[in-house]
């Protein structure tokens, strides 16, 4: 028997570093995916509600890197940097994401895009450097609900591209 209990699934090693969500998106997955390689994209959509982007640089490819800053709807300017390690369309983006290149803090996320009949399943699976970053995250960031947030409204983005694409 398994130390998580009889018929438990095992507990990886790194859960407790972890935030995973989930969300099916009424899109086909390559436009999904798509709405993460473009700036025309990304900055209609990226971040949690009441938050607006302003890229500085954007380069995507593996080790391609995207500077950019989000401004907060208290006014308050967050300073962010993403470097892509992996880029499979239409299926898979990893990345590690920090305040700037060299964040000892940063973390790495996976987001691998499903389908789901004529939907897309996206899971956005973040992995932190220790327990406190992630608790620390989640407490004075709320970067749950914010990756939820943000999830949404990659949602209502690629929806509304659908809906046009249909009318058009």
């Amino acid at each position: 028997m398994s130390a998580t209990g009889q018929g438990a699934p095992p507990q990886s090693a790194t859960a407790d570093r972890e935030i995973v969500i989930s969300r099916v998106i009424d899109a086909p997955r390559e436009l999904v995916f798509e709405a993460f390689t473009e700036v025309r994209h990304l900055s209609r959509w990226w971040g949690p509600e009441g938050f607006t982007t302003t890229t500085r640089a954007l380069e995507f490819r593996v080790g391609g890197e995207w500077d950019f800053v989000m401004h907060g709807p208290d006014g308050t300017d967050y300073q962010e940097w993403i470097s892509w390690t992996e880029i499979a369309p239409p299926e898979r983006i990893a990345l590690l994401h920090g305040e700037s290149r060299g964040d000892p803090n940063a973390f790495e996320s996976v987001l691998t895009f499903e389908p789901d009949g004529v939907a897309t399943r996206i899971e956005m699976r973040t992995l932190f450097p220790t327990k406190g970053l992630r608790d620390e995250a989640v407490e004075k960031y709320r970067a749950i609900e914010g990756g939820q947030q943000t999830l949404n409204n990659l949602a209502a983005y690629v929806t509304e591209l659908v809906r046009k694409g249909a009318e058009g």
